[in-house]
């Protein structure tokens, strides 16, 4: 089962509406879904909150380390409440899917993303699983940090965003530990 829901992003309200922050955006509606309050946490070093689903109780997280030392963050929060690895849900920005694209999947490689790749780094493992959106690729690899970091067109967005709703539906599913059924939902999700 998932115990902790983490969001990539970097903080501050230049960085608010970028692609790069998706994860973001996915605690930020999962924490409204909810009726939790993300509160800044100096131990954690992100906005953190403890809430529960279905009686079950589950942190939400997002990094305020920026995205390339996100793993600071995860790993302090998930060592003092001695979660493991594969009750970790990351959900990050996915370069290599179209805007509205979203897939569950467990453990594998960073990829390139350096927010994972810190994540591996701090918490010493790679078998926790990803929540990726889809945000499109600039068709050029020197082009990749201006795309991340700006902001997507609005017909983009309104697909991420309907990518997210999708993964919220499957919050139950995650966190009573129904993986495979949560991925099955998920991954075969009508694609736009």
């Amino acid at each position: 089962m998932i115990r902790l829901f983490v969001g990539l992003g970097n903080p501050g309200p230049e960085y608010e509406a970028t692609r790069h922050n998706v994860g973001f955006w996915f605690i930020d509606r999962l924490a409204r879904q909810l009726g939790a309050n993300l509160l800044p946490e100096r131990a954690w070093h992100g906005l953190a909150a403890r809430t529960s689903v279905q009686g079950r109780a589950i942190w939400l997280l997002e990094p305020q380390t920026f995205m390339n030392a996100s793993g600071r963050s995860v790993a302090a929060l998930a060592r003092f409440y001695k979660i493991a690895p594969q009750e970790i849900l990351v959900v990050h920005d996915e370069l290599d899917f179209s805007p509205g694209q979203i897939r569950l999947k467990h453990g594998g490689s960073h990829g390139g993303h350096n927010g994972l790749r810190d994540i591996h780094a701090q918490l010493g493992a790679s078998d926790y699983w990803r929540l990726r959106i889809g945000i499109g690729h600039p068709g050029v690899k020197a082009e990749v940090i201006h795309w991340v970091l700006g902001r997507p067109a609005q017909g983009d967005r309104q697909l991420m965003e309907k990518a997210l709703e999708h993964g919220l539906d499957s919050i139950a599913q995650l966190v009573t530990g129904e993986m495979d059924k949560a991925t099955q939902r998920i991954n075969t999700a009508a694609l736009p």
